[in-house]
Formats: C-alpha cells, sequence, structure tokens
C-alpha cells in the first residue's frame, strides 16, 4: 500500500503542466498614434472636473502642429486652454475587465489552478498541496523509495506550485487592464471583489502602474506600455486648479479613471472620458511629486526594451519631458540641490514626516535627471536646460552621498560633533545636535553595512531606513559603488527586521507612542508597524530585485521572492502587511492588489533574465564622477564675489 501511495504521489509530481501564457504577446500592436488621431473641441465644463475624450474618428487637425518649441511656457507661448480637450466620438463596447485566459487542457492541476469563482468571476487560489503536506507524506514515502527519489519529488512539487502562482499573477494583472476605446492604457490599482468601498483603487496610478508596466514589457507586450505613455502626456498639459490655485505647468496627475458619459446633444450614444486627478480629490490634496519622474523613468525603459525610439523623439513627447525638468529645476528660495517637497508626494501619501528632502524623492529626480539627459534630442533651444540639468546632477549626488550617508564611522562623528559653528568650512554643516541620535540606531547599525537616510534639513536628520529611497540611490547610481554594497550588506544584516516573513519594509523603525501622535497627526491607518508607518510592501520586491543584480547579487533577492511566495497567492495579494514580522495581512489592506502581483511577476521575470534589468539601471557617468572628486578635493573654504561662470554648484 505504502508503495502504491508513493509511486502516486511521484507521478502527480512529475506530471507535465502546461504554461497558462505562452511568449507571444497577448494582444498585436495597434495603430500607431503617432500623430494622434483626433481632433481638438469644445467640451463643455461638467461639475468642476473636465475630462479627456477619445476616439477612432480621424480629424483634418493634428495635436502635433500645436507642439513646436518649448519658449517659456507649454507648447512654445501658446497654453492648451480648458476647452482645448482632444475629443472624439465612439460607441462603448461591452464591459471589457481584461483578456480571458484560454482553457487549461484537462489536467488535474490546471483545472484546479485556473478554477473561477462563480459568483464574483475572480479566480481562486491555486488548490494544490502546500508545502508543509509533502512533509507529511515525506516518512511513507522514505519507507518505500530513496531520499534522492524523496528530494527530487519535492523539488518537482515546489517547482509546480511556483509555476502556478505565476499564472495566477499574470491572469491577475490581465484582469486588471483598463480599455480606452478598445485599446488597452493602463492597470487599475486594485481589483478587491470582497471590498466594495473602492476609493480610488479603481483607477490608473502614474505610480503604481510603473511595475504592470515594466511587467508588459519584459513579456514583449508593448502597446500598453505606449498608450499610457501618451495618454498620461495629453493630461499634463491640462490647466487644474484648487480653491482658484494652479501648479506649475508640466505637473503629471497621480491617476486618471476611464469614464462613459452621455455623448452631447445624443442621449442614445455614449463617449469615454479620460478624467484624471492631480491631487485635488486625494486625500490629504497633496499633488504627486514622482509621477512626472516614474513617467520619464518609464519612457526610457521602454524604449530601451521594445527598440522603439520614435516615441521619445516625439515633438509632444520631448516637449513633455522638457517640461517636467523645468517644473524640478526651477529656481525657488532653497539653497540645496535636493527637491523641497511636501509631506505626502510620494508613494507614502499621508502624513509621516516626510516633508523638506525625503530620500525617496530626491533618488527619483536624479535617476529622472539621468534618463531625460539621454533622451533629449540635441538642438539649441535645449542646450541651457542640458547645462543646467549637469550642474544639478554633480551637485545632487554629491550633496546625498556626502551628507545623507551613515554608517558606524559616520555616526561616531555625528555623536562628537560641535553646534553652532559659523563659518564656511565648517564640519556640522546643518547644525545637527548629537543629542538627535536614537537609541534604536545605536544598538541597530550593524558593524558592517550602512544606508542612505531618510531626509536631511536643518538641525534635523530623519534617521529612518526607507527602503523605496535606499534602493533607487543604487539602481540610478546616486550611491557610489561602495555605499551601494553597503546598503545590500544592511539588509543582509537586518534581515529579520526588513524582511522577516513577508518582504519588504517600507521603512524602520515605525514610529510609536508620542511621536507617531505628533508627527502623523494621530492617523489611524498609519498606526505602528502598519501601511506606511514601517508596514510591508509585497510590490518592493521588484526595485530590491533591480539593485541586488546591479551589484551582481542576485541570491539576496531570490531569498526575498521565495519568502514571499510561501504566502502572497494565499493571502490573495494584499497591498501591504502589518507587525514587525509581517506575519498579518494590513488591517486596511486591498486584496488582489495589481502592484503586489506586477511587482512579484517582474522580480521572477528579471531573476529569470538578468540582463533585462539594464532598461532600469543607469550607470555612473565618468564626467560625474570627475566633477564630484573635483569638488571632494575642492578647498571648502569660498569667497563672497562674483560668481563664477565655470563653477555653479550648489553644495
Amino acid at each position: 500500500m505504502a508503495m502504491g501511495t508513493s509511486e502516486a504521489v511521484l507521478q502527480v509530481f512529475s506530471g507535465a503542466v502546461p504554461c497558462l501564457f505562452g511568449s507571444d504577446p497577448c494582444f498585436s500592436k495597434s495603430d500607431s498614434m503617432s500623430p494622434f488621431k483626433s481632433h481638438i473641441k469644445s467640451v463643455k465644463k461638467r461639475g468642476s472636473r473636465y475630462m479627456l475624450k477619445c476616439s477612432y474618428m480621424i480629424r483634418s487637425h493634428i495635436m502635433t502642429h500645436r507642439l513646436h518649441g518649448v519658449g517659456g511656457g507649454l507648447y512654445g507661448n501658446t497654453s492648451i486652454h480648458r476647452s482645448q480637450l482632444q475629443s472624439c466620438k465612439c460607441q462603448r463596447a461591452d464591459s471589457v475587465s481584461g483578456i480571458a485566459s484560454e482553457a487549461g487542457n484537462g489536467t488535474w492541476f490546471v483545472d484546479n489552478a485556473k478554477k473561477r469563482n462563480p459568483i464574483n468571476g475572480v479566480m481562486d487560489t491555486p488548490n494544490v498541496l502546500e508545502f508543509q503536506d509533502v512533509q507529511e507524506l515525506k516518512p511513507e514515502m522514505e519507507g518505500s523509495i530513496s531520499n534522492g527519489a524523496v528530494e527530487t519529488a519535492r523539488d518537482t512539487f515546489v517547482k509546480v506550485r511556483v509555476d502556478s502562482i505565476e499564472d495566477e499573477a499574470w491572469d491577475l494583472l490581465r484582469e486588471s487592464m483598463v480599455y480606452y476605446c478598445g485599446s488597452p492604457i493602463g492597470t487599475i490599482a486594485a481589483k478587491d471583489p470582497t471590498s466594495s468601498n473602492v476609493l480610488n483603487y479603481d483607477q490608473v496610478f502614474i505610480r503604481d502602474f510603473i511595475p504592470s508596466g515594466i511587467a508588459f514589457l519584459l513579456k514583449g507586450e508593448y502597446d500598453i506600455v505606449r498608450n499610457f505613455i501618451l495618454h498620461t502626456l495629453q493630461l499634463q498639459s491640462w490647466e487644474k486648479t484648487m480653491d482658484c490655485h494652479s501648479p506649475g505647468q508640466g505637473l503629471m496627475p497621480a491617476s486618471f479613471k476611464v469614464r462613459t458619459v452621455p455623448l452631447d446633444g445624443d442621449d442614445s450614444a455614449t463617449e469615454e472620458v479620460l478624467d484624471p486627478d492631480f491631487g485635488e480629490a486625494a486625500i490629504g490634496r497633496v499633488a504627486p511629486v514622482d509621477s512626472g519622474l516614474w513617467w520619464i523613468i518609464l519612457l526610457r525603459a521602454y524604449g530601451k526594451c521594445s527598440g522603439d525610439l520614435s516615441v521619445q523623439e516625439r515633438i509632444d513627447v520631448q516637449t513633455g519631458i522638457k517640461m517636467i525638468l523645468r517644473l524640478c529645476l526651477a529656481d525657488g528660495f532653497d539653497m540645496f540641490p535636493t527637491l523641497l517637497v511636501t509631506d505626502g508626494s510620494c508613494m507614502i501619501d499621508r502624513r509621516m514626516g516626510i516633508h523638506g528632502h525625503p530620500l525617496e524623492i530626491q533618488a527619483l529626480f536624479y535617476s529622472a535627471l539621468l534618463c531625460a539627459r539621454e533622451m533629449l534630442a540635441p538642438e539649441d533651444g535645449s542646450a541651457d536646460l542640458i547645462r543646467a540639468l549637469n550642474n544639478r546632477l554633480v551637485a545632487l549626488s554629491f550633496h546625498i552621498r556626502e551628507y545623507y550617508w551613515i554608517d558606524m564611522k559616520k555616526l561616531n562623528e555625528i555623536y562628537r560633533y560641535k553646534t553652532e559653528e559659523y563659518s564656511y568650512d565648517a564640519v556640522n554643516k546643518f547644525n545637527i545636535y548629537p543629542d538627535q541620535i536614537s537609541p534604536w540606531l545605536v544598538e541597530w547599525m550593524p558593524n558592517k553595512g550602512g544606508y542612505l537616510i531618510g531626509n536631511l534639513q536643518p538641525a534635523h536628520m530623519d534617521f529612518r531606513f526607507f527602503s523605496l529611497g535606499n534602493l533607487w540611490s543604487i539602481i540610478s547610481s546616486l550611491a557610489t559603488m561602495d555605499q551601494s554594497h553597503a546598503i545590500l550588506d544592511l539588509v543582509e544584516a537586518k534581515w529579520g527586521d526588513l524582511v522577516a516573513d513577508m518582504p519588504l519594509k517600507i521603512c524602520y523603525p515605525a514610529l510609536e507612542g508620542q511621536e507617531w501622535q505628533i508627527i502623523t497627526g494621530s492617523d489611524p491607518k498609519n498606526t505602528p508597524w502598519s501601511y506606511h508607518n514601517a508596514g510591508s510592501w509585497p510590490t518592493l520586491l521588484w526595485q530590491l530585485t533591480v539593485a541586488c543584480i546591479k551589484m551582481d547579487r542576485p541570491q539576496i533577492a531570490a531569498k526575498a521572492v521565495e519568502i514571499a511566495e510561501r504566502r502572497i497567492a494565499r493571502d490573495k495579494w494584499p497591498e501591504y502587511y502589518d507587525t514587525k514580522k509581517a506575519r498579518f495581512i494590513g488591517k486596511q489592506a486591498c486584496l488582489f492588489q495589481t502592484w503586489s502581483i506586477a511587482g512579484y511577476l517582474v522580480a521572477k521575470l528579471l531573476l529569470s533574465d538578468p540582463t533585462a534589468a539594464k532598461i532600469l539601471i543607469t550607470e555612473e557617468d565618468s564626467e560625474l564622477v570627475n566633477a564630484f572628486s573635483c569638488m571632494i578635493s575642492a578647498n571648502p573654504r569660498r569667497k563672497r564675489g562674483r560668481k563664477s561662470s565655470t563653477q555653479t554648484f550648489i553644495v
């Protein structure tokens, strides 16, 4: 009997499991959108919102004829008025929530893996044996077959189970796709059938779509990314207000939604419109600083992966890049080369004490500058912009590497800082008081390793470890090679704190007690070890993977992915996890969160083909290295007088 059971188990383990999706794209390339096949016409005001309309009708007027030059404003000296919106008329097709997957071939595994809930149509978690079930069968199997055969059977089972998780993830990702006039344009933030309170999770967020877009690019499905890039570019050029105030031109929306509305003058027909949110409807009403930076990064990745450089060479796309750069490089009152932003302007979009110069924004800013410099077409009108861009890159890299870096050596220096220094060559330039060093940091900092702190302002250093900022500093080469390795050394040394039972802590440690009350305003969602307050976010897996591949240490990411695979599908792909060890699903976490799904898929795709990570990595520029070295070796004492024409760096 034992022999029969063992053989049966082995036969099941060794059975062939077909892929649910092949390598071919799931849809063919759409017609070229260059130039846009649209006509700008007047659209009546609906409440206080203006929405982009689009259809397939070819009009005689082409949008790109408005896009000559940059000048000091939008598309030359002419701003696009609210009434000048892209418009077309189209009958809405039947509701499309995604692309149906192909049917399985009848094997027990595929049937279970693709089983669907008859009520809400959402895929159930694969109904397969868990790893512990195999462990329970192992003693019985060992009695009748060799240990080698048991290990082979177990390895085969693990592979089959992992494949089923990936298949489920691809199904869910495709089900989250949003269509605009029949073409895929993005993925919604979450599609949780168990929740009726969707808030704005049914919208397409720019930052949330980035891992989805990278997954589609790596799969060879370029159309959805191309459509996303071009349609969000159109939304950039709108006039948007809050309390009668308009932000600077070049701002990208945080999100947008496809709406179906009655056609003007014809109640029997409908049209689709894009309705963007620039923060005027968001919780906290904070405009997103990172949307435009992510857009530039994705644009470069699209060109490198697809080989289609025609998109980034378009006049309107070049203009969009310049608008974002001019908004970020504009002179202000700040003395630092870092971007000064409000709280909640990035992935951490609620009050968490990151106002000022948060590391996440600086790393994305640096990466976007490098990507933009690579894509900008050389022309006379771009010379001043490229010069300002290069100066900012040097100053920003010096500032972050020199003043944000902390390890045991730097911690000892801060501990012995003198304060109230007034001079050009002061050691304690920001008047940091040694008493700011928290007791947790003294015990937590490993002897080997270090990281970039979360924020730096006069008399203030935020010593919290922020994962996204540190990882993207590695990816973008904002951190030096030694610093990059040290950051990964710290991740390994503090694995139990930063990874634990589910990767990856968004920051460490959590704000607690009175500190939590004061800094977060007693935010009931950002309670200690939850959500942005040191919660664990599976989507950060893909950024960890890119950073590890760049530093030739992929085993770190592979270990984190293996940990995630134990639970993430069974837990229905949550947005985030709670508690110090990430043992609980987030108390308010959405399930079937799209960027949790996409982050896992990107990590798996990159680990299987590490060379593909080059579409996201920016290598350190030799000119920047030389300039940085000159600044380090230069005399720190600066004389007052007229500005030098050759030295324009602010450090």
